[in-house]
């Protein structure tokens, strides 16, 4: 599985026109299903997400994670994660995983979060989704679970 993580100070999702999912200060995590992960990938991209130190403590280093500030997360299901682009000009997502795969892992991994007690808002999978967000730093990381295997 692959996240692009940003944090913010707000963020929402769009779908025709109307507000599907919500949060203020947190994490936007894009999410997207490689078609070898497992539900292994899941949790464990889910404890990192939670536990990432990038908010700011009194002396304005970043060391508290999501879950220290009460923060909130905003999940949205993204399969170009895994777009191919090193030849031609349009993207291959022959790596991504099935919609029905990409669903039931996707879900996993908010159902994980969910767990950690903190507030999840998501998207809705297979979409067309706008997202708006306002990112703080700005900070922005990635995590790929391919490099967890090794």
């Amino acid at each position: 599985m692959r996240a692009l993580v940003q944090r913010v100070s707000k963020a929402r999702v769009l779908v025709d026109g109307g507000v599907v999912g919500e949060i203020a200060s947190g994490l936007v995590v894009f999410v997207g299903v490689h078609q070898d992960d497992q539900e292994a990938d899941a949790a464990w991209l889910a404890r990192k997400v939670i536990q990432l130190r990038i908010f700011l403590d009194t002396e304005h280093r970043m060391n508290l994670s999501v879950r220290d500030i009460v923060g909130e997360l905003l999940i949205v299901s993204q399969f170009t994660l895994f777009g191919e682009t090193r030849r031609g000009n349009r993207p291959s997502y022959s790596d991504a995983a099935a919609p029905g795969k990409a669903r039931e892992l996707y879900e996993a991994f908010t159902s994980h979060c969910r767990q950690s007690g903190l507030t999840v808002a998501t998207g809705v999978f297979q979409a067309a989704m706008q997202v708006e967000l306002v990112n703080e730093g700005p900070v922005t990381l990635w995590f790929d679970t391919a490099s967890n295997k090794s």
